[in-house]
């Protein structure tokens, strides 16, 4: 197809082709190198006088890591072995931050390139093993950091003092590089190292004072995390032998374990072919507090850099754990028929985390989430394994409370069930609900759970009256990932989507009381659309995965096009359909409606929908898998699920399907036996690697199909 000629008037002003200098562009696009260069909340904690305190503060992301990539190149001296002492001063007015370690420097005409080019260090090399034939570990990777914060500091003044030629010389660049000044290269005495005093520019921070209480913060971390390293801040000394242990212990005295604190070696081919080894270094420990009902916290950190936003590890650490005191406990909760779910399991924990390890990858230069590598991932599951069993036996009082738990929700659970049932028997019906006609053979029942009370309209004329029945929302539903058991109970909507079902909050799905078979999402073909059936999906899974273990859970998806033809009316469900049929010569187009929702819908277009044998099955045949997409589109990290979001192709089943833990599969309308038979199937394909819940999900059902 050829690209249309476009007529224009007059003559137009062309775009302005301009090549900024790097000093130009990391200044006024600083976030790009450092982070977001505004204020925001983040909760973390301080170091007091008598310990730690949890609390929110006001952090800026972009000065902290101007100073931490300084921090940051003492310590890779360190991981080199070459440093061991940091002094880091703050002046009175807290607009000088000064960093001295006792290195051996580099040579002093290399001063201006170092701290003034992008991509100038001595850390490119990956594959550069120490004198024991290991990988060195390193923070600065891609020669950007210290050069950076040069270019965005009124004053940046660099003493080196080389250990071999025993040189010294101080270089001090202003207002950005764009001046320099140099001493004389001398001899020196005393120790060698290097020196750094900057002051960060007003121009590009805007209020360049530096918060003392954070800064203190990050050195006693950096203390932390390099047991033996001893630091110093505004004369204030810190030096720690047992490392994050002793973190953990600072958070709570009384009720802090140490799981694991080990390394593991790995082997590996470099660039040249070369074998060579790695070394991974892991610790985790965790804090228990039995009063406390918040959400578990995460302390974590790779290569002594804090990753505010998690990451690979801290995900890995979590799941191993969860899955290891479920498997612990499966046999009780069988016993005192109850479920154990992950916030029993975390509720109240602190967990700190530390990973030292050769060449770490994170999503962007300030280093706040580290992204998956699979030599460290078969590092943390092997620790994990040999440590978990240890930590159990040692805390049977941790493992007894988890029990209690369970019992505690399950009996909350119990009582409301009670209560709702003594509601119902005064109430007819959910209000919004379109029920099915049937009341009987409710198993061949369906239920459209609808975009818009719009939609309803539609439904009702083009339904099947005596199986098909519809609900309908008023906008996006709850993302239940983040929300309290209280919340949903509260959310009108869903306790009217698990009436009309005959769900209950907590319990596995009874399948003799289901009113509905199967569940239908139907909502408009657009982004928005797509984002309800992922926010959906998100609550089903998270409190029944076996309905989509037996199918239960579909998609309908709504034609975008009607196309008016010579014979008849034509559904299209996509732009790519829509342009192919543009392309046949044998359909000759008379008109093409676009329907922007399902409001829009001709009734032709409902009977279409409604009376089609073949809905999308969504799938869940990976737990792992599953809960990582669930994490895509409702973890923290809003860029992983832009990507969804975005594009138009996301909307309806694509959205779902587009990570490997939800599939989905075509699939036809099921009569009595043949779902029957598929929940039958469903339970015998029961393997050791479900989780316990789902075992037990799956004898029950075998044992209910056998006693029919």
């Amino acid at each position: 197809m050829a690209i249309e000629h476009v007529k224009r008037k007059g003559k137009l002003k062309e775009a302005e082709i301009e090549s900024k200098d790097q000093r130009w562009h990391c200044r006024n696009r600083i976030t790009l190198v450092f982070g977001s260069n505004d204020i925001e909340d983040l909760e973390t904690y301080i170091y007091t006088d008598g310990g730690l305190e949890f609390r929110t503060v006001k952090f800026h992301q972009a000065k902290s890591k101007a100073i931490e990539e300084i921090l940051d190149n003492c310590i890779d001296e360190y991981y080199r072995g070459h440093v061991t002492q940091i002094h880091t001063y703050l002046s009175d007015d807290q607009m000088t931050v000064t960093v001295e370690d006792n290195g051996i420097g580099f040579p002093p005409k290399k001063i201006p390139q170092v701290y003034s080019e992008f991509r100038t260090g001595s850390k490119f090399k990956d594959e550069e093993v120490d004198e024991k034939g290991f990988l060195h570990r390193t923070l600065g990777q891609n020669g950007l950091g210290a050069a950076a914060t040069c270019l965005t500091s009124d004053m940046f003044k660099v003493t080196v003092k080389h250990y071999n030629t025993k040189k010294e010389q101080t270089v001090t660049f202003l207002d950005g590089a764009l001046k320099e000044k140099k001493t004389k290269i001398k001899t020196f005495k005393g120790h060698s190292g290097v020196k750094v005093e900057l002051n960060l520019s007003k121009e590009v921070y805007k209020k360049p004072k530096i918060d003392k209480d954070l800064l203190r913060k990050r050195i006693i971390d950096l203390a932390f995390n390099n047991p033996g390293l001893t630091f110093y801040f505004n004369k204030e000394k810190f030096h720690f032998k047992k490392g994050l242990y002793e973190l953990a212990q600072i958070i709570n005295a009384d009720n802090s374990h140490q799981i694991l604190d080990d390394s593991y070696v790995y082997e590996t081919t470099n660039i040249k072919g070369k074998k060579v080894k790695g070394k991974i270094d892991l610790h985790m420990s965790v804090c228990i507090d039995p009063s406390d009902e918040e959400r578990e916290r995460f302390i974590s950190f790779v290569n002594s850099t804090p990753t505010f936003d998690g990451g690979f590890h801290q995900d890995r650490f979590r799941r191993l754990f969860i899955n290891a005191i479920k498997d612990k406990l499966e046999r009780v909760a069988k016993k005192e028929k109850i479920t154990i779910v992950d916030n029993d399991v975390l509720t109240g924990l602190t967990f700190v985390v530390g990973v030292t390890m050769p060449n770490p990858r994170f999503e962007s230069q300030t280093k706040r989430k580290l992204v998956r590598d699979t030599n460290l991932e078969k590092a943390i599951e092997k620790q994990m394994e040999k440590n978990m069993d240890k930590f159990m036996r040692k805390n049977k009082d941790f493992l007894e409370l988890i029990v209690e738990r369970g019992k505690s929700r399950h009996k909350f659970q119990m009582l409301k069930e009670a209560s709702k049932k003594g509601k119902r028997s005064k109430k007819q019906r959910v209000e919004k609900l379109l029920d099915a006609n049937e009341r009987k053979k409710r198993d061949l029942c369906t239920l459209f759970i609808c975009e818009g009370d719009s939609a309803i309209g539609g439904l009702r004329s083009a339904r099947n009256k005596l199986y098909q029945g519809g609900i309908a929302l008023k906008g996006k539903p709850m993302n239940v990932a983040q929300a309290t058991i209280k919340d949903i109970i509260n959310n009108q909507e869903f306790t009217d989507i698990m009436a009309s079902i005959g769900l209950t909050l907590g319990q596995p799905v009874d399948w003799n009381s289901l009113r509905f078979s199967r569940i239908v999402f139907l909502a408009d073909s657009d982004v928005d659309g797509g984002h309800i059936n992922t926010l959906l999906a998100n609550f089903f899974y998270t409190f029944w995965p076996e309905l989509f273990e037996n199918e239960a859970i579909q998609l309908a998806k709504a034609p975008l096009y009607e196309v008016v033809t010579g014979k008849e009316t034509i559904f299209v469900e996509s732009p790519g359909q829509l342009e192919k049929m543009k392309k046949s010569s044998s359909t000759k187009i008379k008109e093409i409606h676009r329907n922007k929702g399902l409001g829009e819908m001709s009734p032709e277009a409902w009977k279409f929908i409604m009376s089609k044998e073949n809905y999308t099955i969504i799938t869940a045949e990976s737990a792992a898998d599953a809960k990582a997409m669930l994490n895509v589109c409702f973890g923290k990290d809003a860029n992983l699920r832009k990507g969804l979001l975005i594009d138009d192709s996301a909307a309806g089943s694509e959205s779902i399907s587009v990570s490997k833990g939800l599939g989905a599969k075509s699939a036809k309308k099921k009569t009595a036996a043949k779902t029957s038979s598929v929940r039958k199937k469903t339970a015998k394909k029961k393997t050791a690697k479900t989780s316990s819940v789902r075992k037990k999900t799956a004898k029950k059902k075998k044992t209910a199909k056998k006693g029919k």
